[in-house]
């Protein structure tokens, strides 16, 4: 009797081990994704180490597919959450400013992304990102300003511009200049890692 009472235990601790674990979706392209990185290397999983490092007790969920749009990434959006899934960072709008998609194609898409979340009381980290500036004056005073707006309007935790620190930065990116580094994903997650905590913070006060 005393073993099988030590087994249920053993069996209700490491069931409640699994419950305090929050679980953060990163919704992204190939920043997230981790393009052209050793696996090691990926955002989501030095952001993990960062933040287990701590104290906190998360799984950072790779959610990243490189070449998407905003709008790739609201059409996937339902299939890339599950009841695991406490918060999301959504890192999405790089593509689009690439391409040179419409300002408020992108804002429409994300802004999709943020009712469904907000339909399913998730707390979300939005991540900004930036229109480089050979791009033209009108096009970044029309794209930069969406995500602010964005996270206004839904309440959401802004974390302005993913690339903080980053871009332009040659010894912190990749020969093709736009995906960071092993050292430049170590300055996007040692920036963000604040706001972050916050995001944790939230889901844990749901």
């Amino acid at each position: 009797m005393r073993l099988l009472a030590l087994l249920a235990l053993i069996f209700l601790q490491a069931q409640a081990a699994i419950a305090a674990t929050s679980t953060v979706l990163v919704l992204g392209d190939s920043l997230a994704a981790g393009y052209g990185l050793l696996p090691s290397e990926a955002f989501t999983v030095k952001l993990e180490i960062a933040l287990r490092a701590r104290g906190h007790d998360v799984e950072i969920i790779n959610a990243g597919v490189s070449g998407d749009t905003a709008a790739a990434g609201l059409s996937r959006l339902d299939w890339s959450l599950d009841e695991s899934i406490d918060a999301v960072i959504v890192e999405l709008g790089a593509n689009d400013v690439l391409r040179g998609l419409p300002a408020p194609q992108a804002e429409q898409a994300l802004d999709q992304i943020l009712v469904r979340l907000g339909e399913r009381k998730l707390p979300v980290l939005l991540a900004g990102m930036q229109a480089p500036r050979n791009m033209g004056a009108a096009y970044a005073a029309a794209f930069d300003p969406i995500y602010a707006r964005l996270a206004e309007k839904h309440g959401t935790l802004l974390y302005p511009f993913f690339l903080d620190g980053v871009a332009v930065e040659p010894t912190l990116n990749q020969a093709d200049g736009l995906h960071p580094n092993g050292k430049g994903v170590e300055t996007i997650v040692a920036r963000i890692l604040p706001h972050v905590e916050k995001l944790l913070g939230k889901a844990a006060a749901k």
